[in-house]
């Protein structure tokens, strides 16, 4: 994608995240996942891409100088550290007026996000001619990846499905599918803001299954005069987030797996040149 790319990594006002004390670091995005701050597996996902601005919301003011990691210095002035609003619906609307579009909106654990992945998220709304996608991983293909990697799915007539943790909005007035994310959390995990966003009827829809996947996001849609979709990934890793130690741990052994199978990260991540024209400031951390 040529477009930006978002990475939450906020945090609930005046919540400690269990993981990050347990591991004795300042922030969640912090928490080491083999050997490597886990937000910069993410980072170096998005620097493999075309995306012409990587935005990074947080609180954590000091974000940049505790993460000390190469990326930072590979990513340059496509690197942009905003801080997070109160909730993510607002951090989200916080980038778009400099935002380039096409937007991948992402999370600081996802650590299994690929530069593939982040191709195929792209390639299938383009396919599907959507204003916004919700990018999901099916059940075999999760189970696959690892048995333990992930426990909740969501069952249609046609498909189970389990969140990736990626959103694609494809224009500024897609903005709107955000409202999802008022009071934080990921709303395919969260029933009520389902409803809050969507509707009573497509809650009970999307929560029990009633129908196939596309149908029930085509009537999503329609509430919302806006095209949402499903975005299928091929991935089931991707499924797969850092939340706690179990799931750290599931992600360290794919991580071995795919270093074991890959070329060192050299000679996969390459860096774009953004225009100088790009480079915008937005009262920013750097």
């Amino acid at each position: 994608m040529t477009g930006s790319i978002l990475i939450l990594a906020g945090r609930r006002p005046g919540a400690i995240d269990p993981l990050a004390a347990t591991h004795d670091v300042a922030d969640k995005c912090l928490v080491p996942v083999a050997g490597r701050p886990m937000i910069a597996h993410v980072l170096s996902s998005a620097a493999a891409t075309a995306a012409r601005q990587i935005f990074v919301s947080t609180h954590h003011l000091g974000l940049l100088a505790d993460l000390n990691d190469p990326v930072i210095e590979r990513l340059g002035d496509r690197l942009i550290v905003v801080p997070a609003a109160g909730n993510l619906a607002d951090s989200v609307l916080a980038v778009a007026g400099v935002a380039r579009f096409p937007l991948l909106i992402t999370t600081a654990d996802n650590c299994m996000l690929t530069p593939e992945t982040i191709a195929e998220i792209s390639a299938e709304a383009k396919r599907l001619d959507v204003e916004a996608g919700v990018a999901l991983a099916r059940r075999e293909d999760v189970l696959a990846a690892h048995p333990e990697g992930q426990r909740r799915f969501y069952e249609f007539s046609d498909v189970a499905v389990s969140n990736c943790n990626a959103y694609w909005i494809g224009h500024p007035g897609a903005l709107k599918a955000a409202e999802a994310f008022r009071g934080g959390g990921q709303f395919v995990k969260k029933p009520l803001r389902v409803m809050q966003a969507f509707g009573l009827i497509n809650l009970l829809r999307f929560r029990f299954g009633l129908g196939p996947i596309h149908h029930i996001f085509a009537r999503i849609s329609r509430h919302l005069n806006l095209e949402v979709a499903p975005l299928l990934v091929s991935n089931g890793a991707t499924a797969i987030d850092v939340d706690n130690e179990r799931s750290l741990r599931v992600t360290e052994a794919l991580m071995a797996r795919r270093v074991a199978v890959s070329p060192p990260p050299s000679c996969r991540e390459s860096r774009v040149e953004p225009d100088a024209a790009d480079s915008r400031q937005l009262a920013v951390t750097r």
